[in-house]
């Protein structure tokens, strides 16, 4: 009986070994990603954007002189998120973001940059969700992806009007809508700066004043982007003050605090180091403004700085300086 019990045993171990082969040879070729024997084993390599040191007017004359590619290029498939409700705002908010910081104000100059961050959640270079590739190397000053992640731009606000049509935007691409504008580009700059990966890729097309580009060789054909994303949103902070769905984020506790509701030690604590350094004397708060007394030795170019520093994690604030 033992004997018998044994064979079953290495019966059922070598059934499982066995579907387990065959579910693998069953993956999709949509799962994987295999470069064709001609092509680059390797993945292209990210660098953050470095600008060579043009002036705006040498610039563009630098990127007119580039060529596009032509206009036959195939555009993207529509891209469909399938996490969940949780996930799905959390990835609607950190487009939204990039849309609105990105481009501005505007539904046609946000569509080709919404399609390029959804192109890399596709490309198996970039992270496999979309706010990992929205705030992609942002903890680094240098290493930032999408410039607006790590430049102080957050800071700024935009109307709760103007954030809703982000958001619309962000939804409809989450939900299948695409540009074909941009086909499968993975970067854009604007057209008065000059980066220096720009002759090493495919120019496409430019909408605006962005232009849009993709990877050469098989890094850029429809083949390598066959992913549908699916890795983890993760929480960012920085998104507290504009997304509830981000609220929840470990480093989000301070700038959900109405500055209102702090007393004088907390608003003195909460404010830049700078501002606390520069100009010791107290400041004056009354209601949304901030007068600050300056020291007689301190730069106006410094003073941007100051004030956004001084104005905290506030959706609107004056501040003057005296």
């Amino acid at each position: 009986m033992r004997q018998r019990q044994s064979l079953w045993a290495v019966f059922t171990a070598l059934t499982i070994v066995v579907a387990g082969i065959l579910a693998l040879a069953m993956v999709p070729p949509a799962a994987r990603v295999d470069p064709p024997a001609n092509a680059s084993p390797n993945l292209p390599e990210l660098t953050p954007l470095a600008l060579m040191p043009l002036a705006p007017a040498d610039a563009r004359a630098a990127n007119a002189a580039q060529a596009f590619v032509g206009p036959d290029f195939p555009a993207a498939a529509p891209y469909r998120f399938t996490g969940d409700s949780a996930a799905a705002a959390r990835a609607a908010d950190c487009l939204a973001a990039a849309l609105l910081y990105e481009a501005g104000d505007s539904t046609d100059d946000q569509r080709p940059v919404a399609q390029v961050i959804l192109n890399r959640v596709r490309h198996p270079a970039y992270p496999g969700s979309i706010c990992g590739v929205v705030f992609q190397g942002s903890e680094r000053r240098t290493g930032c992806q999408f410039t607006f992640t790590c430049d102080g731009a957050l800071r700024r606000r935009y109307s709760d009007d103007a954030w809703q049509r982000a958001r619309g935007v962000a939804i409809d691409f989450m939900n299948g809508a695409v540009d074909p504008r941009v086909g499968l580009a993975t970067h854009y700059h604007t057209d008065w700066v000059r980066p220096y990966w720009s002759s090493s890729l495919d120019k496409l097309a430019q909408v605006g004043t962005h232009i849009f580009f993709r990877w050469r060789g098989f890094w850029g054909t429809p083949a390598a982007f066959r992913s549908n994303g699916g890795a983890p949103e993760p929480l960012i902070g920085r998104l507290a003050v504009l997304s509830t769905a981000h609220a929840n984020a470990p480093d989000a506790a301070l700038a959900l605090v109405p500055v209102n509701d702090l007393d004088e030690a907390e608003i003195a604590a909460a404010s830049a180091a700078a501002v606390r350094r520069v100009i010791p004397q107290a400041e004056r708060r009354l209601g949304d403004t901030i007068i600050l007394t300056l020291d007689r030795g301190t730069s106006a170019d410094a003073f941007p700085a100051m004030a956004e520093a001084a104005c905290g994690g506030r959706a609107y604030c004056v501040v003057m300086g005296w």
